[in-house]
């Protein structure tokens, strides 16, 4: 099997292979060199004929806390987009949906942060399993730009999608559950053995029906314009890095650090680096 610096990859039943990001001193950041080593495991998988079904989890404390802001995201893209304004966001949406087209099911397995990029790519997959105290948000709308992959609406509907929207809160892995993120979710010590057992029942169809079983669901959400509308939404965060807030955000970031121009962005909300009781 391939040898991988920022992923593992095991399979723990029959026909299921997992794969872990593994960058838990950084949350499990979503760097270009990170991407690039899951999207070829993602393909790897895809073609092989012994597995039906792959497991995406984080290692360490989360899921994953989003992309990776301290890095060129520019520079190593692990598939080619057309440069210009906007690469970036299409990039990512292009990226959600190779996973959306492969033929094998992909179930996220999440716990603690799901932030930004971190829940473009949950929700990038077939199915969604968290833990209760999951935390799944997109603060970056409070200081840089609405999604790349603006799924929100179309698996939480407008309501719920608007408040996250326009607070960047979190929502728990449980609400997530009830407003549609997610499909089920589990208290953390039960996560993993849910996660296992409904992987066993999937791969119990054989993948020359289940790809067309996983399509025939996908076709329809295609046909009410959830491709289309995702991507048009490119153009929106593409315009939203164009505005005072962010260019002033990412000059801080770029003087300050990081972590200190996060730190201030949440400091009137009271929740991540600044919550009474970290959660991160």
């Amino acid at each position: 099997m391939t040898e991988y610096q920022n992923i593992l990859v095991d399979e723990p039943i029959e026909k299921v292979r997992r794969i872990t990001l593994n960058r838990p001193q950084k949350r499990n950041a979503l760097s270009n060199a990170l991407r690039s080593e899951l999207f070829a495991a993602l393909e790897a998988t895809d073609r092989d004929d012994g597995i039906s079904v792959v497991i995406l989890r984080g290692a360490g404390p989360c899921f994953s806390a989003g992309y990776d802001l301290a890095s060129d995201t520019r520079q190593d893209q692990p598939f080619y987009t057309a440069g210009g304004l906007g690469n970036w966001p299409r990039h990512v949406v292009e990226g959600g949906f190779r996973i959306w087209d492969l033929a094998k099911p992909v179930i996220a397995q999440v716990h603690g942060h799901c932030l930004a990029g971190g829940s473009e790519l949950a929700a990038s997959c077939d199915l969604v399993y968290v833990a209760e105290d999951a935390k799944i948000g997109y603060p970056a709308v409070r200081s840089i730009s609405p999604p790349d992959n603006q799924f929100y609406p179309w698996v939480m509907g407008m309501r719920r999608a608007m408040e996250l929207m326009l607070t960047g809160d979190a929502m728990s892995g449980s609400e997530a559950a009830a407003y549609g993120f997610a499909n089920r979710s589990f208290p953390a010590d039960m996560l993993e053995a849910g996660v296992l057992d409904m992987a066993a029942r999937v791969a119990k169809i054989p993948s020359d029906l289940q790809q067309i079983n996983k399509r025939s669901v996908h076709r329809q959400m295609e046909a009410m314009g959830m491709r289309q509308g995702i991507r048009a939404g490119t153009e929106m965060q593409a315009l939203a890095m164009a505005t005072e807030t962010t260019k002033a955000f990412i000059a801080q970031v770029q003087g300050q650090g990081l972590n200190t121009a996060l730190t201030n962005r949440d400091s009137t909300f009271g929740d991540g680096r600044t919550a009474a009781t970290p959660t991160k």
